[in-house]
């Protein structure tokens, strides 16, 4: 169901005011990897940790017990082999892990912005979290609101033999973009959103698909699966955001020579954010 203007503003200003907190932390991470004992740094990590976790009360809904607020907490925490907490990560970890935690949330956001259903709960249900910082308290968005994380399993795939091959390579496009491998971050995300959305496509049949180009759904490019497949109502709208190099991704994933373009870590996490946005459109337990 198509959401109110009020409520996608509120979301765009809550995605607007992630993607700042990724841009700082990711300078703060370049600093800390350059010189890890700096104090001012160090000192700055810290309260970028204090907005980050004023911006996850925010959209947790004041509540612990939500998924985000439950990453949030659990990016600190170094584990044993037997999965107990056994100390505090160092300063560049937790920031890539927090990184990470925003950028599930701007994928949830990205999800409700572009048709997710509300899960019955209203926002005013959540309207006593924590509101106390400036940056935040405008937006007055909660994801406890509205349908939790992205599914990160492919359950919902029907072949069987691609579950596995995309569980391995989403796994594998997390790690890139955690090592700073944006270009293999980028092309594993959309090659896993290409799989998916063919599976889905194939699953419904060319004989559903009014108005589908000829030929088989093998031969369509990357960009007619996405577009049929918003057609068909099997996506919603989610893929508008990716950025013109993922939509060309299959043009440059076998070239090495100098005029393959340079992904930025933006545009990989915009690819992996999209990825998330469809693992839910055709998640049927969304």
């Amino acid at each position: 169901m198509p959401i109110d203007t009020s409520l996608r503003a509120q979301i765009e200003t809550s995605i607007a005011h992630l993607e700042a907190l990724i841009g700082r932390g990711r300078a703060l991470r370049d600093t800390l990897a350059r010189d890890p004992d700096n104090r001012s740094t160090i000192a700055l990590t810290r309260a970028w940790q204090e907005d980050c976790g004023v911006a996850i009360n925010q959209l947790s809904g004041g509540s612990k017990s939500h998924w985000l607020a439950r990453s949030f907490s659990q990016a600190f925490l170094m584990r044993s082999a037997e999965g107990q907490a056994v100390e505090e990560a160092a300063p560049a970890e937790i920031i890539t892990r927090l990184l990470g935690v925003l950028d599930e949330a701007v994928a949830s956001l990205s999800g409700i912005e572009n048709g997710g259903n509300s899960s019955g709960t209203s926002s005013s249900d959540t309207s006593s979290s924590d509101t106390s910082s400036s940056d935040t308290s405008s937006s007055g968005t909660s994801l406890a609101s509205f349908e939790t994380p992205a599914p990160r399993r492919f359950e919902f795939v029907h072949n069987p033999d691609l579950r596995a091959i995309v569980e391995e390579a989403y796994t594998d496009s997390r790690r890139a973009l955690e090592e700073g491998d944006y270009t293999l971050a980028l092309q594993t995300s959309c090659g896993i959103l290409e799989a998916i959305v063919t599976d889905a496509l194939e699953h419904k049949g060319l004989g559903a698909l009014g108005g589908a180009p000829a030929g088989n759904i093998a031969d369509w490019s990357f960009n007619t699966r996405l577009a049929v497949a918003e057609r068909a109502g099997l996506i919603r709208n989610g893929c508008a955001r990716l950025p013109a190099v993922a939509r060309t991704y299959r043009d440059h994933s076998d070239d090495e020579n100098s005029s393959t373009p340079t992904v930025s870590e933006r545009e990989a996490r915009q690819a992996g954010q999209v990825l998330h946005v469809v693992m839910r459109d055709l998640d049927p337990g969304r």
